[in-house]
């Protein structure tokens, strides 16, 4: 499998199915070292798109970044903690299925014990909800909230048809997060940013719904064309979002970049459903994911009207696909 001769991959997106980037490496038989180990395990190319909702939560209550530095930087840390310890719970909870689907992932490879996971997630949850609490209560409170989302999502919700809407709340309260930087829960918590993190938890819900499956044989199609219409009802809501506010900076700028990110999503959903083989949903999967950060960077463009700021968030996909050519996103 190799879409890159389509032009429609996220540039730099290998074909992990192809390099086994999770795999020893070189195939002499040697085990990757401890750092890439803890980066897999985390699966560390996507806390990318979680600093992306952060960049566009904060300027949601703020002009740019500077406002607040110190703040935004624990924010990001914040964040940072809450997700990669949400990727490493996972695969602690995940043993069994991992060790059927995905053997060479840290844990059932043995290059990690399940114990040792636990605690650093454990580690990185307490982190990242000790430097929320440096920023206010609000944020306090949130981080909270998501750290039980999180748990939620990983121990009890994922098989049920409630996992994509446990996965939603993570995403949703993430870009809440960054908009906590306030000491009243009415500036945190205004009508326009709940509904924009409605709209990011909905697109979230429908890449969960429409990756559940994404590493057996044959994944349903009913579920995968499920799973595409709750991600266009998200991409339809931040179109609709941008068109209702007050904020006419970049208003059509941003509904046609919005717009050519839904075209494209979609035509990589239709071949997705069309084979329902692990070959084109694994990828698609990740396109989603990253996805995230163009879309909240159009939406910093939008509410700033700042070109830098814009750049400055989709930049994140730099890191992202760099290090996602050795590491898995999914």
């Amino acid at each position: 499998m190799n879409d890159q001769a389509t032009g429609d991959m996220v540039p730099g997106e290998s074909c992990a199915e192809d390099s086994a980037p999770e795999a020893p490496a070189g195939g002499s038989g040697k085990s990757p070292g401890r750092v890439r180990t803890a980066l897999q395990l985390v699966r560390f190319p996507a806390v990318f798109t979680a600093l992306a909702d952060i960049c566009l939560g904060f300027l949601l209550n703020h002009r740019n970044w500077s406002a607040d530095p110190q703040s935004f930087g624990l924010l990001l840390a914040a964040s940072s903690g809450l997700y990669l310890a949400g990727m490493a719970l996972n695969d602690v909870f995940d043993l069994a299925q991992d060790a059927r689907e995905r053997p060479f992932r840290p844990i059932p490879s043995g290059r990690i014990a399940r114990q040792k996971a636990a605690v650093l997630g454990a580690g990185l949850m307490l982190g990242g909800i000790s430097c929320a609490a440096l920023v206010s209560v609000q944020a306090l409170l949130i981080a909270t909230g998501l750290a039980a989302c999180v748990l939620l999502y990983d121990g009890i919700l994922k098989k049920t048809p409630a996992g994509p809407v446990a996965m939603g709340g993570c995403r949703f309260l993430n870009i809440m997060l960054g908009a906590s930087a306030q000491s009243s829960w009415i500036f945190v918590w205004r009508p326009e940013s709940v509904l924009l993190a409605i709209c990011l938890g909905v697109y979230t819900a429908g890449v969960t719904l429409f990756a559940r499956n994404e590493a057996a044989d044959r994944s349903s199609r009913w579920s995968l064309i499920a799973g595409a219409g709750v991600i266009n009802l998200g991409l339809v809501g931040f179109m609709l979002w941008v068109n209702s506010r007050a904020w006419p900076e970049g208003q059509l700028a941003t509904v046609a970049l919005l717009a050519m990110v839904t075209i494209n999503l979609n035509t990589r959903l239709y071949r997705a459903v069309r084979s329902a083989e692990p070959a084109m949903i694994q990828p698609t999967v990740r396109l989603l994911l990253l996805s995230i950060i163009v879309i909240d960077a159009s939406l910093v463009f939008y509410k700033t009207g700042d070109v830098l700021l814009a750049t400055m968030t989709v930049a994140l996909l730099l890191p992202a696909l760099t290090v996602g050519r050795w590491i898995y996103v999914t």
